[in-house]
């Protein structure tokens, strides 16, 4: 077990946010279900809560019972995707309220770190992922770029190399009612 993963359940449990190592970049992290802590990190990143912020999952399992329908199509996505890709579903579930975007809907990544997936085994719940800058300011390509203002602004650092990260954000898609997937970012 990674020995940061018990003091990081308690910052889960405490509304607290965190700094960690996901299959992207560097995020900031906090309970998805847990409003008062997503507040923090649109706080912190002094972002505009109307604007959604990703959240991990550890899987197909998990992922469902924090949104009302899993398209067909991200089925298939998720055996033939090779990177880190966020699917935007509508109608979101379980999930605090200012995380989810207005239209109901929010992006939901299965993260496969070693790291990440013992944290959901234990927590067993999903995870916000928003990466480590002031909003609109550049993403950190490691560590070492995170700025001071996020480095004090979190309520604690996890102590992992950078060796999973792949040092540019996720690819965000979107599927349509005819199952066509649309890329918002790549």
């Amino acid at each position: 077990m990674f020995s940061s993963i018990n003091p990081l359940l308690k910052i889960l449990k405490a509304n607290k946010i965190f700094l960690y190592p996901t299959d992207t970049v560097w995020g900031i992290g906090c309970d998805a279900t847990n409003s008062v802590a997503v507040s923090k990190i649109y706080d912190l990143k002094k972002r505009d809560d109307s604007k959604a912020l990703i959240c991990l999952v550890k899987d197909v399992e998990m992922l469902s019972h924090y949104v009302e329908i899993i398209p067909d199509e991200a089925y298939e996505f998720f055996k033939d995707s090779d990177r880190p890709t966020s699917i935007i579903y509508p109608n979101a579930k379980n999930l605090a309220p200012n995380l989810v975007a207005e239209d109901g809907s929010i992006a939901i990544r299965i993260c496969k770190t070693e790291f990440c997936q013992e944290l959901f085994s234990v927590f067993k719940k999903p995870i916000v992922s928003t990466s480590a800058n002031i909003s609109g300011s550049p993403t950190p390509l490691g560590f070492k770029d995170i700025k001071d203002e996020i480095l004090k602004g979190v309520d604690y650092i996890v102590d992992l190399p950078d060796n999973n990260i792949e040092t540019k954000p996720s690819r965000i898609i979107k599927f349509d009612g005819e199952g066509t997937a649309h890329i918002i970012r790549d």
